[in-house]
Formats: C-alpha cells, sequence, structure tokens
C-alpha cells in the first residue's frame, strides 16, 4: 500500500464475538477473551501506519443488560487489553461512565489520559446519552477525544451503535463480515487502501 493518506484518527467496532464463538462450538461468554489479541494486533499495525489516535470499543450501556455471565466476561476482557495496551506504552484514555457499578474499578485510573505515544481512546461502558449529557455541564464527556477520520466495523453491521456520535460526524465507514476474533491483519490494510481512495472534501 502507498502511505499518501494515512487518516490521523481511526475508530474501531469489534462486533461479533458472541457469534464468533457459537460458531466454534463455545458459549457465547467464551468469545470476548478471544478478542483480546486481536485488539493488540491491530494497535500494533497502526502505529506502525503512524496513526496518532485509535477509538475502539469496550462495551456499552445498553451491552450490561446482558447475562451476568456474558458482562462479567466482556468487562474481565477489557481490563486485559487495557492493561496491555498501557504495558506497550499507549497514551490510554477510558472513556465511560465511571460511576456505574458496570464499569470496572480496575480502570477508573485511566479515566485521565496516562502514558505518552499513540492515543488510544477505550470505550468502556460508554453511552452517547451519557456522553453528550455532558454538555449541560460544558462539554462533551468525551471532550479529549479528537473527530475521527475512518471507523471500522467488523461482524457486518451497517450501523453506528452510539459510536462517539460527535466524533464520527464526518468519518468514512467501512465494513468487515468476519466476526472480530477472525481479525487479520490485512482487515486494517484494505481499510486503509480504501480510505486512500475516497474524496475527502468534508462537505466543501
Amino acid at each position: 500500500m502507498v502511505k499518501k493518506n494515512i487518516p490521523r484518527h481511526v475508530g474501531f467496532i469489534p462486533d461479533g464475538n458472541r457469534r464468533w464463538a457459537v460458531s466454534q462450538g463455545l458459549r457465547k461468554e467464551a468469545g470476548y477473551a478471544h478478542g483480546v489479541n486481536p485488539g493488540l494486533l491491530l494497535l500494533e499495525r497502526c502505529r506502525e501506519y503512524g496513526i496518532s489516535e485509535v477509538s475502539i470499543y469496550g462495551f456499552t450501556q445498553d451491552n450490561t443488560r446482558r447475562v451476568t455471565v456474558q458482562t462479567i466476561a466482556f468487562r474481565e476482557a477489557c481490563v486485559k487489553f487495557a492493561f496491555e495496551v498501557a504495558r506497550r506504552g499507549a497514551a490510554l484514555l477510558v472513556v465511560g461512565d465511571e460511576t456505574s457499578v458496570q464499569f470496572p474499578d480496575a480502570l477508573k485510573e485511566f479515566r485521565q489520559r496516562r502514558g505518552s505515544g499513540m492515543k488510544v481512546n477505550f470505550l468502556v461502558n460508554y453511552g452517547w446519552e451519557w456522553d453528550l449529557a455532558g454538555l449541560g455541564c460544558g462539554c462533551l464527556r468525551s471532550s479529549d477525544v479528537s473527530r475521527m477520520d475512518l471507523i471500522v466495523r467488523w461482524g457486518g453491521g451497517r450501523r453506528l451503535s452510539g459510536f462517539l456520535p460527535v466524533q464520527s460526524v464526518y468519518a468514512d465507514f467501512y465494513i468487515r463480515d468476519e466476526y472480530w476474533p477472525d481479525f487479520d491483519i490485512k482487515h486494517l490494510d484494505k481499510a486503509l487502501d480504501w480510505y486512500n481512495k475516497q474524496d475527502r472534501t468534508l462537505g466543501g
């Protein structure tokens, strides 16, 4: 790929963990743990490309309505992922409602950005209504997250699912039908090739 138009900020929606688990003959909650290593591979590839900021969905406030065994599994997977991201030297910010019992206590220290290097915004117990409600106090609750250039979603869904609605306003949207645990580095390569061919006028 010719690196002539690399997006500055890319968002990722890693969907399909439960469907992947079922396809492998596993219980649905088993899929979340299998999504951790693909996320780490993805971030390393972003770093290689020189992408300066990444936002990635962990789980939403709506997701917490799932059965308890699943909510426990995705919270544990998010904690494991976040600490490994921090250990690898990224500038990690966890964005989500830390006042809820659904928010992992271990991640509260990352509600303020920590570290240096590539910015990683990890959405944990995030809700778009929670985010926009911050405007009543003067600013978005995700105000430290910049506008996205590109969003990549796995699992075949054609929707944003409440993913940073303000920052996604002019983002191009690229879909992969593969389930997230089947992530391949080539998925990102192809997404960036596709982005490179888009007409980025931003309404002008």
